[in-house]
């Protein structure tokens, strides 16, 4: 009997098969009586239908386990075929396993509640300070329904809106002129995907960056979509946004109310669609606060003398 299997798409096959294939050999050395070929995604199995199964149920184990946890060794791999506990820490928060088995979890409540409010709703608004985690976390929960398969891509997107330098007198062509705006985009996604995975599902459209422009027209069907820095859209922007919904999808939209860097004569998109959309079944709105703020402890005492809020006066969980 031959089995052909192919394996998930999300896997990073160096960490799968693991260096100079020990991993594969692992396999083999318990799974004697199938032989076993494999190359890039696929492998071949041949053998009696009652081994077959059993390395079928086996694969399926350190596939899951390598997807889940960006991790797999020759120790792990004993432990899941025999049943016992893997060293993977078992976290309640836990968004997903990065780049080198890496946790990403949720580091603050309101985190959490955007993490939860996913599971209820197709479009989510996350508002708050700098440093709050909103895109970070709504980047994670995008590339965990990317690796377990509940959507076929991801599309990031942020108004590029001229802070200082006009965007025609940047030096380059138009990737050049835009991916400054979208950099912090490509920094969260390093954190979660290993280089060469990312490379792949940029080259094949699985993930697509591009500036809130690029959005008319399209129907944006199977895939998580995450507008960053909403408030500097306009009311005709984020509407037409938000008409790109598709079948099969959710929309992540982040901003800081307090960073509208539009003219002073145009209300910001995201003000007037929170406003206009707070009462409405299947959105949730997460409010993040200074106290959700995770980077360096400098970033809560500087928003909060922006804020007017004297920084010795930080409270305990701000710093």
């Amino acid at each position: 009997m031959e089995n052909l299997f192919e394996l998930n798409e999300a896997l990073d096959t160096a960490t799968f098969y693991g260096v100079n294939n020990q991993n594969i050999q692992c396999l083999k050395n318990q799974f004697p009586a199938v032989r076993i070929v494999a190359r890039g995604y696929h492998l071949k199995a041949s053998g009696s239908e009652k081994e077959i199964i059993r390395f079928a149920n086996g694969l399926k184990l350190c596939e899951d386990f390598c997807v889940r946890t960006g991790m797999l060794t020759e120790k792990h791999i004993l432990s899941l075929l025999h049943g016992e506990k893997t060293e993977e820490s078992v976290q309640d928060n836990l968004i997903l396993h990065g780049v080198n088995g890496r946790a990403i979890v949720a580091r603050s409540e309101n985190q959490q509640r955007l993490v939860d409010a996913y599971e209820e709703n197709d479009l989510l608004f996350a508002t708050g300070p700098a440093g709050s985690g909103k895109t970070y976390t709504a980047i994670a929960l995008a590339v965990r329904a990317l690796k377990n398969r509940e959507v076929k891509r991801i599309i990031l997107s942020r108004p590029a809106v001229e802070a200082g330098e006009k965007l025609g007198f940047l030096p380059g062509d138009m990737k050049e002129k835009i991916d400054p705006y979208l950099q912090p985009l490509y920094d969260a996604l390093q954190d979660m995907l290993p280089p060469q995975k990312l490379a792949e599902y940029m080259e094949r459209g699985v993930i697509q960056i591009a500036p809130l422009a690029f959005m008319r027209g399209r129907t944006l069907a199977d895939a998580v979509v995450i507008l960053d820095e909403a408030q500097n859209t306009t009311i005709p922007q984020i509407k037409m946004f938000m008409t790109r919904m598709g079948v099969h999808s959710k929309m992540i939209i982040t901003g800081d109310l307090t960073q509208i860097d539009l003219p002073s004569s145009q209300k910001s998109g995201l003000k007037d669609a929170l406003d206009r959309l707070s009462n409405i079944k299947g959105i949730a709105n997460i409010a993040f606060t200074r106290q959700d703020i995770v980077r360096h402890p400098l970033v809560s005492r500087i928003v909060n003398a922006y804020a007017g809020t004297n920084p010795s006066e930080v409270t305990t969980s701000e710093k």
